[in-house]
């Protein structure tokens, strides 16, 4: 198996098309054809099932994509040691971050990274946390930046604390349960106990995005465990207005609350400690995964300015 033969079957898997994967590869599709028909002569087994919506691995398949991901990724790790070789001098750096933490992270470190590493070719995928998760396992990312699950973690990621931000409960100012918050030393808002939200509508993100999965976890300590969910949407930003017009109650992290142009924004009140009501920005990589000296100084740049707290799970 060459490199060219793994990467043809990998794209073709991903793209579930040949006319789409041979435009991904800039070869005609003929020729992506005669190939994919000379490595499954040469196996004497068939990799896709041909149908009519799509092509779909078989178990071979499977297994030849599995093994052609890892085998791609040493070939990437090869490239970027000769980088480390040649000094930084060429190389490419591909990394993950979440869509909102883009906005703040990366205009705080890619000037001065790109001042001292001019040549390093940066290849930036902006994506929810469970994708770029999905991303680094299958060897297509370095690492990424995003905010760590609250559960035990994919023991094949490794997750570097950098900073702790709580979450915080948003709702309209005129509700009953504004006045039932206590106002605490060490809380920026009052203190609302999250078990008086029992029977309150909520809106909520989708479970694939991380807010979702920090606070449906949060909710389950207060023994929410099945919340009364008026709305699902994608943009916690809309979830944070609703709330502020009466709809229901929402969670999010404070830092996303306090960015907000909103002409009738919601009332904010904390959440006790004891249910643990956070979640943690870090940096994620593959356990045992190389990094090489660019992925290491960008990442070091990010620590320079977002490290508050560093542990290591």
């Amino acid at each position: 198996m060459t490199s060219r033969e793994l990467l043809y079957v990998k794209t073709v898997a991903d793209e579930k098309s040949i006319s789409q994967a041979a435009k991904k590869l800039f070869i005609a599709q003929p020729s992506l054809s005669q190939s994919l028909q000379r490595i499954e002569d040469s196996l004497a087994t068939k990799l896709f099932n041909r149908t009519s919506a799509g092509l779909t691995l078989t178990y071979a398949g499977e297994r030849y994509y599995q093994i052609a991901c890892k085998i791609l990724k040493i070939y990437d790790d090869f490239e970027t040691e000769v980088s480390d070789i040649n000094n930084l001098k060429t190389g490419r750096i591909q990394m993950g971050i979440t869509n909102h933490l883009s906005t703040i992270i990366l205009p705080a470190v890619l000037p001065e990274f790109k001042k001292n590493c001019p040549q390093i070719q940066l290849s930036i995928c902006e994506e929810i946390t469970a994708n770029l998760e999905s991303r680094l396992l299958a060897g297509e990312l370095d690492f990424a930046i995003l905010h760590a699950p609250k559960e035990l973690t994919n023991p094949q990621l490794y997750n570097e604390i950098l900073s702790r931000d709580p979450f915080i409960i948003a709702l309209e100012g005129s509700h009953p349960l504004v006045k039932k918050a206590i106002k605490k030393e060490g809380y920026s808002y009052p203190v609302l106990d999250l078990k008086l939200l029992k029977n309150e509508p909520f809106i909520m993100v989708h479970k694939q995005q991380r807010i979702r999965q920090v606070t449906d976890t949060i909710l389950s300590k207060a023994g929410i465990s099945q919340p009364n969910i008026l709305l699902t949407l994608k943009n916690y930003e809309t979830a944070f207005g609703l709330a502020g017009q009466g709809l229901g109650v929402t969670l999010l992290p404070d830092d996303y609350a306090r960015i907000t142009q909103l002409k009738n924004p919601p009332t904010l009140l904390s959440i006790d400690d004891k249910y643990s009501p956070n979640w943690d920005l870090c940096i994620t990589s593959l356990n045992g995964g190389f990094l090489s000296r660019a992925d290491q100084y960008l990442i070091s740049l990010v620590r320079k300015n977002f490290c508050n707290e560093v542990v290591y799970l």
